[in-house]
């Protein structure tokens, strides 16, 4: 499987889901498409055709904002139809802008509150040890959102309690709603940070390139059985695939979308090597 291509299907669905709206969160939904892709392409142990199946891997998206890229990469795993896309965060809509469990097939915690996504991945992680069946939770947190104390909180209770089948990812791309994560609540030096919490920690240069990505994948799971959570530091860029997104700057993290700037936007997608 190319998983270039499935990025850019997964980014396309995002624009057209998002632009079919009119606004949404775009700039963290596409810095997550690569990671996205291994995961539910490449690394996890997940039906379609049974989404509750025991001992499943379960991913969890604590940063919220990005639901939409989550809704794309099922859909393109075939969970659900993917007309339904279209349907994001409308009246009835089984796709509300953040995740949500009940409601959406193949999501496995609800998300949106920045912070608790990760204690609930965290929990997940101690239920499959407890239960012994094999699972593995992936979380994914942004940047921002490590400016959360209760990160903190769960990143410890992680540790104390030896969840080596916690893969938690941060999705850094130096940016957040009101400017810069630099000048609002600066978390470097990350890597240390995590590593002071007792995490193995694993530093991806590009987290945009799905090579680099796959491989960090495979270096955390080598960490399986060592009795230390593993965090993979993504380096990324906010809006990635799509250039006049990109140049929004803080502005794309939540901005107006139209079918035309959609259309613009995946005639990009679909020409990019």
């Amino acid at each position: 499987m190319d998983l270039k291509e499935v990025c850019k299907d997964i980014r396309c669905d995002i624009m057209s889901s998002i632009g079919h709206l009119g606004n949404g969160h775009i700039g963290g939904c596409l810095s997550v498409v690569e990671l996205l892709a291994v995961l539910y392409f490449e690394e996890m142990n997940i039906d379609p055709a049974e989404p509750k199946m025991a001992g499943r891997d379960r991913l969890v998206c604590s940063k919220g904002h990005a639901g939409p890229a989550v809704y794309a990469a099922l859909a393109n795993r075939g969970f659900f139809r993917k007309e339904e896309l279209l349907t994001l965060n409308q009246g009835g809509t089984n796709l509300p802008s953040h995740c949500d469990m009940n409601r959406t097939t193949g999501v496995d915690m609800t998300t949106g509150s920045l912070g608790q996504g990760f204690s609930c991945a965290v929990g997940a992680a101690l239920g499959a040890k407890l239960e012994g069946d094999g699972a593995r939770v992936f979380a994914i947190v942004g940047d921002g959102e490590s400016q959360e104390g209760q990160i903190w909180e769960a990143a410890m209770f992680a540790a104390a309690k030896k969840l080596d089948n916690l893969i938690g990812f941060t999705d850094y791309n130096k940016l957040q709603i009101d400017g810069s994560v630099a000048e609002v609540n600066d978390i470097a030096p990350l890597p240390d940070k995590w590593a002071a919490f007792g995490w193995n920690v694993i530093d991806v240069k590009d987290g945009n390139d799905v090579q680099q990505v796959s491989q960090a994948v495979k270096q955390a799971k080598a960490n399986l059985g060592s009795g230390r959570p593993t965090m993979v530091i993504l380096n990324t860029v906010k809006g990635c695939g799509v250039s006049f997104i990109v140049e929004m700057g803080p502005g794309n993290h939540n901005t107006n979308l139209t079918e035309e700037d959609a259309r613009r936007a995946i005639a990009e997608i679909r020409g990019g090597k």
